[in-house]
């Protein structure tokens, strides 16, 4: 029987460096952002209500559910930031499977997002068309993944002025809120079915990353650290701190979840490749 797992994050925390990883490991099928033109708009339809339990597990049954009942794998992975909107839609339709929410300090992911994606997430005219999508005003985007980034609900205290947010201020809005989202899913679940990292500690301690490869059911070797020692999925080898505007847009929007996830108090770090 083959067993699955998931690695959840806001996405550019390290879940290419986990699928790389992990793909090495014996007996493990591994995969980043499976099915990403399904999973990724049937996920911001599930957090925006637009399509209820039923539907959303029927298509998770027919992808993930058909992929781990074909693979000859006794483990199935996939490390997405998709899935973090979908966690009790997985747990439910995989009673055994384990989750690991990987996080990483919000100002880099911010920045990597920002400056390395460019028109891949929240750029002006992919977020006008879901915007108004959501708001019945226009016909439902194509699949790509440029037009299925979140935007607040409707409830959302911050539905009006995610409006009049830049591309920056949205992607500090997601972070902030994929995180939130996925805690709150994982503290549902029992505790011996999540484990929470953050990538800075994964590159530090070995010992962190025994405990995760103990977590998923899978061996671990001495030499299995050095690939967590350096940045993975680096398409510009390149790291820009924030600017003082974008420092304080951050620290508006995403602040409290920044010292929520163990942030507090840290300086932004520089990322050497």
């Amino acid at each position: 029987m083959t067993l699955p797992f998931f690695i959840v994050s806001s996405g550019r925390s390290g879940t290419a460096m986990l699928h790389k990883a992990l793909s090495a490991k014996p007996d493990v099928e591994m995969h980043h952002e499976y099915a990403v033109q399904i999973t990724q708009p049937l996920a911001v339809k599930r957090y925006l209500g637009l399509v209820d339990d039923a539907e959303t597990r029927r298509v998770l049954r027919e992808t993930f559910g058909a992929a781990v009942q074909h693979s000859p794998a006794a483990h199935w992975g996939d490390s997405s930031n998709k899935l973090s909107w979908l966690i009790p839609d997985l747990a439910a339709l995989f009673p055994g499977a384990r989750f690991v929410h990987l996080v990483r300090d919000g100002r880099k992911v911010a920045s990597s997002y920002f400056h390395k994606l460019g028109a891949e997430n929240y750029d002006d005219r992919a977020n006008a068309a879901l915007q108004a999508f959501h708001d019945g005003k226009a016909s439902i985007p194509p699949p790509e993944k440029p037009y299925w980034w979140p935007v607040p609900r409707r409830e959302d205290p911050l539905a009006a002025d995610f409006r009049d947010f830049d591309q920056f201020q949205r992607i500090a809005w997601h972070w902030a809120e994929i995180n939130r989202v996925a805690a709150e899913a994982l503290a549902a679940l029992p505790a011996d079915r999540t484990l929470f990292v953050r990538l800075e500690d994964l590159r530090e301690s070995p010992a962190l990353v025994a405990q995760m490869h103990e977590f998923l059911g899978l061996p671990f070797a001495s030499g299995d650290f050095a690939i967590f020692a350096r940045p993975h999925n680096v398409n510009r080898p390149e790291d820009r701190l924030l600017d003082a505007a974008q420092t304080a847009q951050f620290a508006a929007i995403a602040g409290p979840m920044l010292e929520r996830l163990g942030y507090g108090g840290r300086a932004e770090y520089v990322v050497n490749y």
